[in-house]
């Protein structure tokens, strides 16, 4: 997929046809030889009961077998389902369920309640971080485990475990961004680690690069530490809270190295650009003692960013072989006000998710948006926008709140007023990053 667009399309199958020689009609024969002919291929009872059954048979499935076919059609077409290509205008998806001419967009669509989530449990899952384990923290509801994300004419394919494994083999995936693709590349080890026999897998970290390895399959699923992708004052993967933020231009191959070699890659940019309506750019290196630091607007300096990284993939990814996704900026709910809830509020204490389907909160930022809309309709660069912002704007009920570990005491003060140190950026997991991965399942396996 190429384009920003995120909408799937129909394929309308045109047939051609060939021309065949007229036949000369059989030479005329006498009534006997007629009349011999008919008794010679005058059928037996057992085949014309068999034929009877056949035609039956072909009538009362005949809609199975077309949608067999179309399978194998789109099969054939598009080779292996891991791998990146163009898609043909208007092809019908084999997933799709009663979808209009326009074909679906995954990311449209509406929040059901489905009892069979979660689609793994907290306590099975030793991979979360303290930050996101919001039942070990006491959240004392669950109500935010139980949503399926339903897109609009049509239906998700259910996320295979065995599948994802299964490709994956022999591979490495590769997850590169801040600690909102953290939570989403956990989501994933969370998805797929009880396939996997106990003494087979293993979990380590080397600085900014976390791995985990699933030893039977030569296979392993990663997360790169690089909240703006590009070199920054922010690069530490645990000691990183610096609020007066500068990112160095031209930069993205400080950590674009580690990247090399991936055949699955979800990068993922937004939160730490968001200080203001400025940013600061650094023209030199972090080791000149004068730093020549440039001031643009917030906008312009994400532009950079995302230019960088799709030169970067052009250059060092073979669309052939390597699957490249980006991640839309989630959204933080902050602002209770932005709901119509009480002014000087936030995520805390909210159990129930926004239900007017034009909602969009003022922490994101439409003007990144367009930018990103800017840069990937202009760029050739094989890449599949995952467009999580709408979706997850919705889902006030999904943050970690005050659920989570904190890594200093908390004062009286807070701890008299719970909202002051909520967390509404980050995620409880399970809950809504599952859904993300499931797109993300959705887009690769059938682009």
């Amino acid at each position: 997929m190429y384009l920003f667009s995120h909408r799937l399309p129909n394929f309308n199958k045109s047939h051609s046809t060939k021309g065949f020689k007229a036949m000369k009609p059989p030479p005329s024969s006498s009534p006997s030889s007629s009349s011999s002919i008919l008794r010679k291929t005058r059928l037996s009872p057992f085949l014309f009961t068999l034929l009877a059954f056949i035609i039956f048979v072909t009538i009362l499935y005949s809609e199975d077998f077309s949608c067999i076919f179309s399978q194998l059609e789109y099969s054939s077409l598009y080779g292996p389902p891991n791998s990146i290509s163009r898609i043909k205008k208007n092809k019908k998806l084999p997933f799709a369920i009663g979808e209009t001419e326009e074909g679906c967009d995954i990311f449209s669509g509406r929040w059901v309640r489905d009892y069979s989530r979660p689609l793994y449990e907290e306590a099975e899952c030793p991979y979360i971080q303290p930050q996101l384990t919001c039942q070990e923290h006491g959240r004392p509801d669950k109500d935010y485990q139980h949503w399926r994300w339903q897109p609009y004419g049509c239906s998700l394919p259910s996320f295979n475990a065995t599948l994802m494994l299964e490709t994956l083999r022999g591979k490495r995936m590769l997850y590169v961004g801040d600690s909102l693709n953290r939570g989403q590349y956990i989501s994933m080890v969370c998805l797929l680690h009880r396939l996997i026999p106990e003494n087979a897998k293993s979990m380590e970290t080397f600085g900014s690069l976390s791995v985990f390895t699933a030893k039977d399959y030569n296979a392993t699923i990663e997360f790169y530490w690089a909240p703006f992708l590009l070199e920054s004052n922010a690069d530490d993967a645990v000691v990183h809270r610096i609020s007066d933020r500068v990112v160095r231009k031209g930069s993205i191959n400080k950590h674009g190295k580690n990247w090399k070699g991936a055949d699955i890659v979800v990068f993922n940019t937004y939160l730490w650009w968001m200080t203001g309506q400025e940013f600061k750019i650094l023209q030199g290196s972090f080791e000149d003692e004068e730093k020549d630091i440039a001031i643009v607007s917030t906008e312009d300096a994400y532009r950079m960013g995302m230019k960088s990284m799709l030169r970067w993939v052009k250059k060092n990814m073979d669309p052939k072989k390597t699957s490249v996704f980006f991640t839309s900026m989630s959204p933080s709910h902050q602002k209770s006000i932005d709901w119509g809830g009480e002014p000087n509020k936030n995520c805390y204490n909210e159990t129930k998710m926004i239900e007017d389907p034009n909602y969009w909160g003022s922490d994101s930022r439409k003007s990144i948006m367009k930018v990103i809309g800017e840069v990937f309709r202009k760029t050739k660069v094989p890449i599949t926008f995952l467009n999580i912002t709408q979706l997850s704007n919705y889902r006030t009920d999904a943050h970690t709140s005050i659920y989570k570990k904190q890594w200093n005491p908390l004062t009286a003060e807070q701890l008299a007023n719970p909202v002051s140190y909520a967390d509404c950026v980050h995620w409880c997991l399970p809950g809504l990053q599952d859904t993300w991965n499931e797109l993300l399942f959705a887009k690769l396996f059938y682009p």
